[in-house]
């Protein structure tokens, strides 16, 4: 209850901090070139299910299924029927410099908003909540971050999950080394190389990794979470208006059975929303 209580404690502020939704659309050049272009360039991760990825040549996950409802409501919006949509690949690295120089409207991914962030691009409305997790190899025989003491942990660097992981071995005072990797796959091959005992990432990022392992059986996901992770959808600095159309379909998608189809569509047809993504969800649908 104490850490439920925390999730709300945290999304409240961001909450209150948004521009109230009204009907009209703040003018801005994002949301002109979209509607005067009729297309919209969406930046999509290839290494990160099961948010974003390829599956048979296409994107793929729980982000993507979001962004293709956000296109739908665009389209209503802005009265341009068909919105025509083009998917750039992207990863860790270029994510933030595709937005931040102009050649994507929109990235949908793993992409946690923060206040550092913030100084180079703008963050939707949350899409996802989560915390930082790890996977841990089993002959390890560590029950929680205390046992990795002396031990290795590779994590991909310039991520939320790298500070949280390095905040929480310093409180902790634990003495394990961070392994930086540039990319998830290079963080596995760390992992599966024996280079590194333990990976730190998103949980559910963690769990949609068990595809790429070889042999999942010989890893175990400890029960620690030491970072809140909130993941939205990022657009371009001082797209006021984009952010609110976009604000605005996720608040149509959140409060209609919309989301139910993409969570089931991800995750399975008998999984079921964390409480603390519950309430994420209702917290964001605001009335018009």
């Amino acid at each position: 209850m104490r850490r439920l209580l925390f999730l709300v404690a945290a999304l409240l502020p961001a909450a209150a901090l948004l521009p109230a939704m009204t009907h009209a659309q703040t003018a801005d050049k994002a949301l002109k070139r979209i509607r005067d272009g009729k297309a919209i360039t969406i930046a999509y991760r290839t290494d990160a299910p099961p948010f974003s990825y390829e599956a048979a040549g296409q994107p793929a996950g729980y982000t993507v299924d979001l962004c293709k409802r956000v296109v739908a409501s665009l389209e209503q919006q802005l009265k341009v029927q068909p919105l025509a949509v083009k998917w750039v690949p992207a990863n860790v690295q270029t994510r933030l410099d595709l937005v931040r120089k102009g050649q994507v409207d929109l990235e949908c991914g793993t992409t946690t908003a923060t206040l550092s962030r913030m100084d180079q691009v703008d963050f939707s409305n949350p899409v996802w909540v989560d915390a930082t997790g790890l996977l841990v190899r089993k002959s390890v025989g560590a029950r929680a971050i205390g046992g990795l003491a002396g031990k290795s942990i590779a994590v991909v660097t310039g991520t939320p999950n790298e500070r949280a992981l390095e905040d929480s071995l310093k409180k902790g005072l634990v003495n394990a080394k961070v392994l930086p990797a540039k990319t998830y796959d290079e963080a596995i091959s760390l992992l599966e190389g024996g280079n590194a005992d333990a990976l730190a990432a998103g949980k559910m990022m963690l769990a949609g990794m068990a595809s790429k392992l070889k042999d999942i059986s010989v890893y175990e996901l400890l029960d620690d979470e030491i970072g809140y992770v909130p993941y939205a959808i990022v657009l371009p600095l001082g797209s006021s208006g984009l952010r609110q159309a976009v604000n605005r379909a996720l608040s149509q998608i959140y409060g209609s059975d919309a989301i139910a189809e993409i969570f089931r569509g991800t995750f399975g047809a008998n999984a079921k929303p964390s409480l603390a993504l519950v309430i994420m969800y209702r917290l964001n649908t605001y009335p018009e």
